[in-house]
């Protein structure tokens, strides 16, 4: 059964995910760690 703390930390995997990409693809390293550090909060959320 997934609850919404699961949903949320999925959530902000896929957010900080994209983040990152744009962050590489624009050069922009603070977007780049944002995006890194969102993935990773997701993830422990998630678990």
């Amino acid at each position: 059964m997934v609850n919404k703390d699961q949903v949320a930390g999925v959530a902000k995997q896929v957010k900080g995910s994209i983040k990152e990409a744009a962050g590489k693809a624009t050069g922009n390293r603070q977007t780049q760690a944002e995006g890194t550090a969102d993935r990773i909060a997701g993830k422990v959320q998630k678990a």
